[in-house]
């Protein structure tokens, strides 16, 4: 009975403050894509016709200014989170930053990624991926790269009279070829590769949920992460992270969203 209930039981791997600062970076996100789309190639008849969606072009700017500031909050919010974790459990940011959990890139990473492309290709077996894979790290710090680069260039453009106080007025002209073509390249990326990684892959099609539960299934873990499920059985501490999982209805609602 105990081992048919742990099978039912899932892992928790993400906090209700993360999912719900996700949920927030996917609306902000999108809503910047469509408005910032629309202004970029206001010249296009598409982009005139969903200008009307918005209220017209000067309504789908304030709706991307609105959006950007939501974003810039959340970004703001996880750094604080981030603050708050080094001091109640990491204890000092060099465990922090270059723990085992880190998100920054290390040597494993490498060793996955060459292990991944030799088994696309055939030639080795699944690697043991851990807590963050590869791909996760580079998708998490492509929204540093995002809120640094667009985000920079676009109060620039935002606050035209304060920045040209300190930059000469070209410097606008280049501000908005960067921001323009940056947050293009970012819609193209989130849009193919991160929907692959994330939803498209065999294993998760249609749809990879755990970003919005927050957990995933036992039997999934152990087959997803088998290096840190392996690290939690050994260390005895596989049981502090397992939860009930959610009733149909709010995995069909959270569905119907994503």
């Amino acid at each position: 009975m105990k081992n048919m209930i742990r099978e039912e039981e899932q892992v928790l791997r993400f906090s209700r403050l993360n999912r719900g600062l996700h949920v927030l970076m996917i609306i902000s996100f999108i809503s910047l894509s469509l408005t910032g789309m629309t202004l970029k190639f206001s010249y296009t008849s598409w982009a005139v016709a969903l200008s009307h969606f918005f209220g017209g072009f000067e309504a789908a700017g304030s709706i991307h200014r609105f959006a950007a500031f939501v974003m810039l909050s959340v970004f703001i919010t996880h750094i604080i989170d981030l603050i708050r974790i080094k001091r109640k459990e990491a204890g000092t940011w060099k465990k922090l930053i270059f723990g085992k959990d880190s998100l920054l890139f290390n040597k494993k990473d490498l060793e996955d990624f060459i292990g991944s492309m030799k088994w696309f290709l055939g030639k080795g077996e699944r690697p043991n991926y851990g807590h963050w894979t590869y791909w996760e790290k580079f998708d998490y710090f492509a929204v540093f790269w995002g809120i640094f680069v667009i985000g920079s260039t676009g109060l620039t453009l935002w606050f035209p009279e304060f920045f040209t106080r300190f930059i000469p007025g070209w410097a606008l002209n280049v501000a908005t070829i960067i921001h323009s073509d940056e947050a293009l390249l970012a819609t193209g990326f989130i849009f193919t590769i991160h929907f692959f990684n994330t939803h498209l892959r065999p294993e998760k099609f249609p749809m990879d949920i755990v970003i919005f539960t927050g957990r995933m299934p036992l039997e999934e873990f152990k087959l997803d992460r088998p290096e840190e499920y392996k690290e939690l059985v050994e260390k005895g501490e596989l049981e502090n992270y397992l939860v009930e999982p959610y009733q149909p209805i709010v995995i069909r609602g959270i569905k119907a969203f994503g």
